[in-house]
């Protein structure tokens, strides 16, 4: 399959350079180029692309006004072109709201420091998205037509009851808008600590974890070196960190450390999920979402082999079935559920 592309970003060098990129990989074809996000609202309907890059700030009509549009009209996936600023990550949110998919830096060199590298993993994010598709997950609630949701999952029933200890949620492409829709259905009153480990850079954690914060009744906030978990909170992993958990006595402690240069995913959820594994040995609960790779399979290992629970969100609601699908064909997966049933299911369990 040839990922047809439609390049949008008012600045004629950003769009030549990102054309030149894509145009190198033989599997994607740049089919047209927008200035401006009236533009790209008019292209996305006459040329039915499978893939649109999107700058934010445009004249004439700005990047989120463009998505939102676009998602209303021809739904298409979207992704985004962001800058590592405090205004750049509360756009970008803005933006995913809307409904595009992903986003990634402006700077290339924020992608990786090195440029080849950077170029691959932009082609290899633009194949993979259009490959995916638009689905019922990336479209804005007030364009969805509402229904029942099914449980879709191993067992063929609900999940029961569980004698949880914690709960543990891991994701990527696709996760600021999934943790939404899980975490809002949670009551004020939730009986257990959540940790939070969404891949994200560390200009954007602080905004996500506010945003969150005021839209659910439970509380949401960027997890800090050396604070206890608390019932009904939930603590977000701070962008380009490691978050794990230890054990001070009975109480258990955030712990916050630097990367090591290895370490692709920075804050990974395998090493989230194997502090947890050691520390709630039997009594934890992970649950894996929409992501690219297989972040979290080895430490959903290390989880399962000391009795915990895990679930996986489904195919179908994946914006990126990749880290879901690393749990599952590992047969890792206590449950595999549709995203629309995660949170009450959670809520039901504890």
């Amino acid at each position: 399959m040839v990922a047809r592309v439609l390049i949008v970003d008012d600045s004629s060098f950003f769009r030549r350079r990102v054309n030149e990129i894509l145009e190198a990989d033989r599997n994607i074809e740049v089919i047209g180029m927008a200035k401006n996000g009236l533009e790209a609202v008019e292209l996305a309907e006459k040329l039915k692309p499978d893939v649109i890059t999107m700058d934010i700030e445009m004249p004439v009509m700005d990047g989120i006004t463009s998505v939102r549009h676009i998602m209303q009209k021809s739904p298409v996936p979207i992704l985004m072109f962001s800058s590592l600023t405090t205004d750049g990550a509360q756009a970008t949110l803005d933006a995913l709201d809307a409904g595009a998919v992903d986003f990634l830096p402006k700077k290339f060199d924020d992608i990786s420091s090195d440029r080849d590298e950077a170029k691959r993993l932009l082609c290899a994010r633009v194949r993979l998205i259009a490959a995916r598709g638009v689905h019922n997950s990336t479209i804005p609630t007030s364009n969805k037509k509402l229904s029942r949701p099914s449980f879709i999952e191993k067992k063929n029933s609900a999940p029961g009851k569980g004698d949880f200890e914690i709960i543990a949620i891991g994701t990527s492409t696709g996760g600021p808008v999934a943790l939404q829709e899980v975490l809002v259905k949670l009551p004020q009153n939730f009986p257990l600590p959540i940790i939070l480990i969404q891949h994200m850079p560390a200009s954007f954690t602080p905004a996500f974890a506010q945003r969150l914060n005021g839209l659910c009744q439970i509380e949401v906030r960027e997890a800090v070196d050396g604070e206890a978990l608390t019932p009904g909170v939930a603590l977000l992993a701070p962008g380009g960190k490691q978050m794990e958990i230890n054990k001070r006595g009975v109480t258990s402690h955030i712990k916050i450390t630097e990367p090591l240069p290895e370490q692709n995913y920075k804050p990974s959820v395998d090493i989230a999920f194997s502090s947890v594994a050691s520390t709630y040995p039997g009594k934890a609960l992970g649950i894996v979402l929409t992501g690219m790779g297989a972040d979290g399979r080895e430490g959903a290992k290390k989880m399962k082999h000391g009795g915990s629970s895990l679930w996986s969100q489904d195919e179908e609601s994946c914006v990126v079935y990749g880290m879901p699908a690393a749990i599952a064909d590992a047969g890792l997966s206590d449950h595999i559920l549709p995203l629309s049933a995660i949170g009450d299911s959670l809520a039901r369990s504890v």
